[in-house]
């Protein structure tokens, strides 16, 4: 059994089991979440929500909070003498996927 859930602007593929980084949720280490805008569950059968399936939760567990691999993004003009570097650090939170209910 699988479900499709959105969260942070990007929905996720998740089964029971799976540990995925999502956009930080600001919860502690070892806390519960509750993820409730579950678009899709397949499995035995298909049943996909309008745009959310009424009624379905997918319970996870915090297992870490920290940031992703820095970015470094460099702007040039050339002949200008313009150049301009950045560096970016998303913040992400890890959760380990415990249960998908319909």
């Amino acid at each position: 059994m699988y479900a499709v859930i959105s969260t942070g602007g990007k929905q996720y593929k998740v089964a029971e089991g799976d540990v995925i980084r999502v956009e930080k949720l600001g919860a502690e280490d070892g806390a519960k979440v509750t993820f409730d805008k579950v678009n899709m569950i397949g499995g035995d059968e298909l049943v996909i929500g309008k745009p959310y399936v009424e009624g379905a939760a997918v319970e996870a567990t915090v297992t870490a909070n920290g940031k992703a691999d820095k970015v470094i993004v460099y702007k040039y003009k050339r002949k200008t003498g313009y150049h301009k570097k950045n560096g970016h650090r998303q913040l992400f939170t890890e959760v380990k996927i415990d249960k998908i209910s319909k």
